[in-house]
């Protein structure tokens, strides 16, 4: 029997997760909504990271300028449709700046970098009342009104999320499916040899850092009218440990990676929520036993097992490659 294709798959999907907040309370479809925002921001990362092998900690930080700028530019009667753009552009020039330094260092020094850039951004959020409320945070943003779809209730407000990620999904699958998209795979698998071929390594890494840095700003533009309220705290380190733990948990370099891993650590935490005060500590005991077990992630232990009980598969593999021979 066939098996079903990809398109047939996916297409499952986007109906599972249209029909999944029928029926369901106010919360529920806040965790929902929850999941498709940080599944944007940690589409971004896998763009950085899991692509062009770059190391970053500062993707909560971006998340925090969509979110400022959205959030102040809507108080102040600019349209949705108008702020969103403006914080991303803004974090896509942050985070072209934010590239330089990665074209002199590597490794766990460019984790230092973005950390700092992380640290500084939150200083800054926290002590610079006069624009971002300080420790105190700004509240009331609207959310978006169009036409004839209001997304102030909950519900809507959902479908509404889920249209963004479904749009900013297919616009990293045309990405990564692109020239470009392997251009950043031969940096990662080895910059020398990359270079050697022509490639300017310089302006990938840049573009790399720019493209995670703007999708970070959209998840901060849908977080902002989510929650109505943001502060400094929902844009710490601590934050952008979470993003890089959906990618490595979800499997980094494979696209729908961080969606599953976004999935693991927004809805995981709720669905334990029963064992009382049990539930942290079987959440994180399930991630270290994942990462030490399976570092290539969920989609990484998908594919072992399916390599497992299909035998065949690589001989199959191994037939078609000395027929290339």
């Amino acid at each position: 029997m066939r098996r079903p294709g990809k398109p047939v798959l996916l297409g499952l999907g986007l109906v599972a997760l249209a029909l999944a907040p029928v029926g369901q309370t106010d919360y529920i479809l806040y965790i929902l909504s929850s999941w498709l925002v940080f599944a944007i921001a940690a589409v971004g990362l896998n763009l950085t990271l899991g692509y062009a092998g770059q190391i970053s900690l500062a993707q909560a930080s971006f998340m925090g300028i969509g979110a400022y700028t959205v959030a102040l530019l809507t108080l102040a009667g600019v349209p949705w449709l108008v702020a969103m753009p403006a914080g991303v552009l803004l974090c896509f020039l942050v985070g072209l700046a934010l590239g330089f330094p990665a074209l002199r260092v590597q490794g766990h020094f460019l984790a230092f970098v973005t950390l700092a850039f992380n640290t500084l951004f939150f200083l800054v959020a926290r002590n610079e009342d006069w624009l971002t409320g300080g420790p105190y945070g700004l509240s009331g943003m609207p959310r978006p009104d169009f036409w004839l779809f209001n997304t102030d209730p909950n519900l809507p407000f959902y479908y509404f999320t889920l249209i963004v990620f479904v749009i900013s999904s297919a616009l990293m699958w045309g990405i990564v499916r692109s020239p470009w998209g392997r251009a950043f795979k031969a940096l990662r698998e080895n910059p020398i040899r990359a270079e050697s071929l022509g490639l300017d390594t310089r302006r990938i890494t840049l573009l790399a850092f720019a493209i995670g840095s703007a999708y970070a700003g959209l998840a901060g533009a849908m977080f902002s009218p989510l929650v109505q309220y943001i502060e400094p705290g929902s844009f710490s380190f601590v934050q952008s440990l979470r993003v890089l733990l959906m990618v490595v948990v979800g499997g980094s370099g494979f696209f729908f990676g961080p969606v599953l891993g976004a999935a693991v650590v927004i809805l995981l935490p709720e669905f334990l929520r029963f064992t009382e005060g049990y539930y942290l500590m079987i959440y994180a005991t399930m991630v270290i036993l994942l990462m030490v077990f399976c570092p290539s992630g969920l989609i990484g232990l998908g594919q072992r097992l399916r390599d497992r009980f299909r035998p065949g598969r690589e001989l199959r593999g191994d037939m078609k490659q000395g027929a290339q021979l």
